[in-house]
C-alpha cells in the first residue's frame, strides 16, 4: 500500500505541475487598450477593425462629464464627451505607436471640433491615454506627425476616465450598412485610400 500511495502522490504532483505550467503560459497572454476620437466613430471603427493585431473595436463616448450618455445626448453637444473608438489590441502583434500612426492618417487632426461636415465638440480629435507610457508616446507621435500637415494639429491628449459604449446599432455600423449614402460617400473612400497606401487590410481582422 505504501508503494501504491507513493505512486499516486507522484502522479498527482506531476499533474499539478503540468497544470500550473499551463496556467502560467495562458496568463502570459496580454492585451492593451487604446482610446481614440477622430470624428464619427463609424469611420474610425471601420479603419481600426482592419488592422492585424487588433482584437476588438467598440464605438462609444468618453472624455466628458455626463454619466451613461445616449447617442442623442452626445449629439446635443452638452455632455463634453467625444465619439471615440475603444481598441483592444495584442501588443505582440501591433504596437500602440503603430496605432497612433494610423490614427493621424485616418482623420484630419487640424480641424477644431470638426471632421468634414460633422461639427461639434463631440467630433473633436482626441487621444485618451490609459497610462503614463501611452501619454508620452502620444505626445511624441503628435510632434512627429506635425510636419505631415500644413496647419497645426489640435488633437487633445487627455487622461482616460471612463468609456461608455454606444447603442448596439452603432457597433460594426459600416460592415452592416456599407451601402447607405453616408458610408459610400464618407467611409468607403477613406478605407480605399488607406488600403491603397497599405496602411490597413482590405477586410476586417476582428471577429
Amino acid at each position: 500500500m505504501n508503494t501504491l500511495f507513493s505512486i499516486l502522490l507522484l502522479v498527482g504532483a506531476v499533474n499539478f505541475t503540468a497544470s500550473a505550467q499551463t496556467t502560467k503560459i495562458m496568463n502570459t497572454n496580454k492585451t492593451e487598450t487604446a482610446t481614440f476620437g477622430g470624428g464619427c466613430f463609424w469611420c474610425m471603427e471601420a479603419v481600426f477593425v482592419r488592422l492585424p493585431g487588433v482584437i476588438s473595436v467598440s464605438s462609444g463616448f468618453a472624455g466628458g462629464k455626463t454619466e451613461d450618455p445616449t447617442y442623442h445626448d452626445v449629439c446635443n453637444g452638452n455632455t463634453g464627451h467625444a465619439e471615440v473608438t475603444q481598441i483592444v489590441f495584442d501588443p505582440a502583434k501591433i504596437s500602440y505607436d503603430k496605432l497612433l500612426g494610423v490614427f493621424w492618417q485616418a482623420h484630419d487632426p487640424t480641424t477644431l471640433n470638426r471632421q468634414g461636415a460633422d461639427e461639434g465638440t463631440q467630433y473633436r480629435s482626441i487621444i485618451l491615454f490609459h497610462d503614463e507610457k501611452q501619454k508620452l508616446l502620444a505626445e511624441k507621435s503628435k510632434l512627429a506627425a506635425q510636419p505631415d500637415f500644413r496647419s497645426p494639429i489640435v488633437t487633445e491628449i487627455a487622461s482616460f476616465k471612463k468609456f461608455y459604449p454606444a447603442e448596439d446599432y452603432h457597433q460594426g455600423y459600416y460592415e452592416a450598412n456599407s451601402n447607405v449614402p453616408y458610408c459610400q460617400v464618407v467611409i468607403t473612400p477613406k478605407l480605399e485610400k488607406l488600403e491603397h497606401k497599405k496602411i490597413i487590410e482590405t477586410t476586417p481582422q476582428t471577429k
